[in-house]
């Protein structure tokens, strides 16, 4: 339970402090004050109008006393969820109790992380006696890291709302911002339902058989005619086929270049945000199907290099490993890249590299790192499409200057395609995908690997 906290060191400054006056006071007061002016010309109303300020002072008064006779007239908490999710939305409640003996009208002004950069939130409502009430908002980061909650100031209006009582509930709260989990276990409750088609996921065909034998079953319609056991349909006088299981246990990889290449803001977040959800996703993907998920992260040097594995606890690693990524303005080293992978990734893996090439130049620099690691794994590098440059596109240029813009997207957008064309020749699949459509792109690149036999 948040403490209630009046600032000042004594009562009576702590009182003051916590007191102010209302616009409805104001403009009584001033009305009375205008009065007094017209009774320069017409005395007669100079008495009226010394009754009118008597009842003006007598009722601030009483509503002094109706709102400070108790001294917890309001309790307050805000709920917090102990992480939140980077680039989602994720909700927050305050819930306020009237003690007061009458109905009471409340104005919240909640303080939220300066990140967000938003000064007026606030709700108003009128609790009526020993009655809660919960309000909810929405917070969507775009920066992982840790988030300061301020407090949350509630004024109370007295019964003819003069004046309000400031209640401060000082629930200092950091929240850490993590990669976007609710977006993961979105993806679990949809697989768990069958329901991934609806949020983008294709349905794949498997194409050819695994070869790992499952167990015999009978037969249902839409199986494959090619797997029927002759030998169990015989004894069981009925149909029955053999069921083949995926190849599992196999490593999954995802590379993510942290170099100045990544710093491009997209939407608010940084293409190194959004590689590091898609990162999540996919891992979590490749766990749930059985195989192993590990992580490189580089850029000058290679800063982590999290082993691939499939035990439960793996999920948590490599959330936690992503949390504490962060871009730097460094050309990102493919050689030394390429030195660890050789090194440390001695079984054939899928590795999933994010990258952004921006210039064919610049991806033929690093192309023949990736040709060496695409002869000992099979490599899908996923770099970024600038959705921005299609109003640019689709304008029609009027002097010089928007010419030569359009021109120049029209240049890197031709790029992009170019890089994934000289790419293929060497055997790299590749993604060339919007920021917020990489994860599904990525999800479903794995998955049409799996159901190739791939991997």
């Amino acid at each position: 339970m948040p403490t209630n906290r009046q600032s000042g060191g004594s009562p009576i400054i702590g009182f003051f402090k916590s007191l102010y006056l209302t616009n409805r006071f104001f403009i009584t007061l001033a009305i009375c004050v205008l009065g007094l002016f017209i009774c320069f010309i017409f005395d007669e109303y100079y008495y009226l109008m010394q009754i009118m300020l008597g009842v003006l002072l007598v009722f601030l008064i009483l509503d002094i006393i109706s709102v400070y006779r108790q001294r917890k007239g309001i309790v307050a908490h805000r709920n917090t969820p102990d992480r939140l999710s980077n680039g989602d939305l994720n909700t927050i409640s305050i819930t306020v109790t009237n003690r007061y003996p009458f109905p009471i009208r409340i104005k919240i002004v909640e303080e939220v992380p300066f990140q967000f950069q938003k000064r007026d939130l606030y709700f108003t409502t009128t609790l009526g006696i020993d009655l809660s009430e919960v309000f909810y908002y929405d917070l969507r980061p775009t920066q992982r890291g840790v988030y300061q909650f301020g407090a949350v100031n509630i004024y109370a209006s007295g019964i003819f709302s003069f004046i309000s009582r400031r209640y401060i509930f000082d629930n200092h709260k950091n929240v850490a911002v993590y990669p976007s989990f609710i977006e993961m276990h979105k993806y679990e409750l949809l697989a768990a339902s069958h329901r991934l088609t609806d949020y983008g996921i294709k349905r794949i065909r498997r194409i050819g058989h695994a070869t790992e034998f499952d167990h015999i079953k009978h037969y249902t319609i839409g199986d494959d005619p090619r797997t029927i056991n002759y030998k169990a349909t015989s004894r069981m006088n009925q149909l029955m086929v053999n069921s083949y299981q995926e190849e599992k246990s196999q490593p999954v990889y995802c590379l993510i270049d942290k170099g100045r290449t990544m710093k491009m803001p997209f939407n608010g977040m940084t293409l190194l945000d959004y590689a590091i959800n898609s990162t999540l996703m996919v891992s979590s993907t490749a766990l749930n199907k059985g195989d192993k998920a590990g992580l490189i992260t580089f850029s000058k040097n290679i800063d982590e290099l999290l082993p691939a594995d499939r035990q439960r606890r793996q999920r948590n690693k490599i959330l936690e490993t992503l949390y504490a990524q962060k871009t730097d303005f460094k050309e990102s080293d493919y050689e030394r890249l390429y030195a660890t992978v050789r090194r440390k990734l001695t079984q054939r893996s899928l590795i999933i590299l994010y990258t952004n090439f921006e210039t064919v130049n610049g991806m033929r620099r690093q192309l023949k790192y990736l040709s060496h690691m695409a002869k000992d794994h099979l490599v899908l590098v996923a770099f970024f499409l600038n959705s921005e440059f299609n109003d640019v596109l689709e304008s029609t240029p009027t002097n010089i200057e928007e010419t030569f813009r359009k021109g120049m997207a029209e240049k890197l957008s031709n790029d992009k395609y170019l890089i994934v064309k000289e790419l293929n020749r060497y055997g790299i699949h590749t993604i060339l995908s919007k920021p917020e459509s990489l994860t599904i792109d990525s999800i479903n690149k794995y998955l049409e690997f799996k159901s190739r036999g791939l991997i």
